[in-house]
C-alpha cells in the first residue's frame, strides 16, 4: 500500500518588499521568482539559497503585475503609472517601456511563442503587443468598466478578460472579436485563466466564489463559494487536476477539480492574500500578501504519478456546486522549515528523449533572441538620446559663433 502524500510545506520566505505584494510569478526554469509591490519595485529572488535577490526600481508608481516570457529570458510587468516594462531580469535589471494604457495596467500576460503580450487596464481596455517589435497592435473595447485581468489560451487563439462591469469575456484575437460574455458572477471579477488543456477556463470574484466554465459550450462546469471574503487570485496546477485560490480572508485553498472538492486551505498570510502562482513544472507554488511577504510552498502532490499527470491535463469534470460543507483540511504555516531531507525523495529523472532536446534548445535560442532583440532597443534608445545631444552641442557652438563673429 502505498503511502499518502505529505500536506503541503512553507519550504521559504522572503522579505525586501516595504508595502504589500500584488503579484508573484516563476520563471520556467525555477531559478527565479519575481514579485510585484505597492511599494513601486519589482524584485527578482535567486530560488538557490543565500543568493542575493534583485530590486528593479523604474514603475513611478504601485507595480500590480508581473509575468515571466515562455523562455524566461524576459520579465513584464505593469504599473499603476500606466506603463508596461519589459525587463532582462539580471544585475543590470534594464527595461524598456510600452505607453498606450491611460490608466492603471492591471495585468500583463505573454502568449505561449512569446511573440505577443495581452494587458488589461482600468481604462477599460484589454490591448494586444508585439513583442519583439515593442509594438502596440490593437486594443479589444466592450468591457464598461476597470479590467482587472486578461490571459492567452495556451494555443494563443483566444484571449479571456475579467472585469468590474461582473463579466468575463472571450476574445477571438484573429478576429478580434468578443466570442461570448459569462455573466454569473454577483460582483467584479478579480482574476481569470485558462486550464492548461483551453478547454475551460476559471474565474474569481468579489462575491467570494470561483467558476468553471467550458469554453466549447460556454456552460458552467462547477461553482465553488470555500472563501469567507474575496478571491483576489488563482493559478491551475500544470497537470489541471487541481486549482489554488488566494483570498482577502488570508487563506489559499487548493481544489481538487477532478472531484470537486476542497483539499487544503493554508492560513500563513498575517492579512489578505493578494496573488498565487503555481511553478511551471508545479512541483512548488508561491503566495504573496498585505504582510509584505513571498512565501515559496512545496505541492507535495501525489509525485509516483506526477510525470504522467502533467502530460494528461484533464478538463475538470461537470460537477454540483461547492460550498462550505465541504470537507477540508486546515494547514497553519509550521514553526520549522518542513521536512528533513530523508522525507523529500527525489522522483527519478526520466531519460531525455531527442525531440526534447530540440525543443530545449529552440527555447534556448528564442530566450537569446530576445536577450538580443531587447539589448538591441536599448541601445537604440541610448544612440537616439546621444545624437540628440551631439546635435543640440553643435546647434549652442553655432549660436556662439555667430554671437561672437563680427
Amino acid at each position: 500500500m502505498a503511502a499518502p502524500c505529505p500536506d503541503p510545506s512553507l519550504e521559504r520566505h522572503f522579505k525586501g518588499h516595504r508595502d504589500a505584494v500584488t503579484c508573484v510569478d516563476f520563471s520556467l526554469n525555477m531559478k527565479h521568482l519575481a514579485s510585484g509591490s505597492m511599494d513601486s519595485c519589482l524584485m527578482v529572488w535567486h530560488m538557490k539559497p543565500q543568493s542575493r535577490a534583485y530590486r528593479f526600481a523604474g514603475h513611478k508608481d504601485a507595480v500590480t503585475c508581473v509575468n515571466f516570457s515562455p523562455s524566461g529570458h524576459l520579465l513584464a510587468s505593469g504599473s499603476r503609472d500606466k506603463t508596461v516594462r519589459i525587463w532582462v531580469p539580471n544585475v543590470k535589471g534594464e527595461s524598456t517601456v510600452f505607453r498606450a494604457h491611460t490608466a492603471t495596467v492591471r495585468s500583463v500576460h505573454f502568449c505561449s511563442d512569446g511573440q505577443s503580450l495581452v494587458t488589461a487596464s482600468d481604462d477599460k481596455t484589454v490591448k494586444v503587443w508585439s513583442t519583439h517589435r515593442q509594438k502596440f497592435l490593437f486594443s479589444l473595447s466592450q468591457h464598461i468598466n476597470w479590467v482587472r485581468c486578461a490571459r492567452f489560451s495556451p494555443d494563443g487563439r483566444l484571449i479571456v478578460s475579467a472585469s468590474d462591469d461582473k463579466t468575463v469575456k472571450l476574445w477571438d484575437k484573429t478576429s478580434r472579436e468578443c466570442v461570448h460574455s459569462y455573466c454569473e458572477h454577483g460582483g467584479f471579477v478579480t482574476y481569470v485563466d485558462f486550464h492548461p488543456s483551453g478547454t475551460c477556463i476559471a474565474a474569481a470574484g468579489m462575491d467570494n466564489t470561483v467558476k468553471v466554465w467550458d469554453v466549447r459550450t460556454h456552460r458552467l462546469l462547477q461553482h465553488y463559494q470555500l472563501h469567507s471574503a474575496a478571491v483576489n487570485a488563482l493559478s491551475f496546477h500544470p497537470s489541471g487536476n487541481y486549482l489554488i485560490t488566494a483570498s482577502s480572508d488570508s487563506t489559499l485553498k487548493i481544489l481538487d477539480l477532478m472531484e470537486g472538492r476542497l483539499l487544503y486551505t493554508l492560513h500563513g498570510h498575517q492579512g489578505p492574500a493578494t496573488t498565487v502562482a503555481f511553478s511551471r513544472t508545479g512541483e512548488y507554488f508561491a503566495s504573496g500578501g498585505s504582510d509584505e511577504q513571498v512565501m515559496v510552498w512545496k505541492s507535495n502532490f501525489d509525485v509516483a504519478d506526477y510525470g504522467e499527470a502533467v502530460k494528461v491535463q484533464r478538463p475538470p469534470a461537470m460537477l454540483a456546486s461547492s460550498s462550505g460543507n465541504e470537507p477540508e483540511v486546515d494547514f497553519p504555516v509550521p514553526a520549522g522549515r518542513g521536512r528533513s531531507p530523508e522525507s523529500v525523495r527525489s522522483r527519478p529523472q526520466e531519460p531525455v528523449s531527442v525531440p526534447q532536446t530540440l525543443t530545449s534548445t529552440l527555447e534556448h535560442i528564442v530566450g537569446q533572441l530576445d536577450v538580443l532583440t531587447q539589448t538591441v532597443s536599448i541601445l537604440e534608445q541610448r544612440l537616439t538620446l546621444t545624437e540628440d545631444k551631439l546635435k543640440q552641442c553643435l546647434e549652442n557652438q553655432q549660436l556662439i559663433m555667430q554671437r561672437t563673429t563680427p
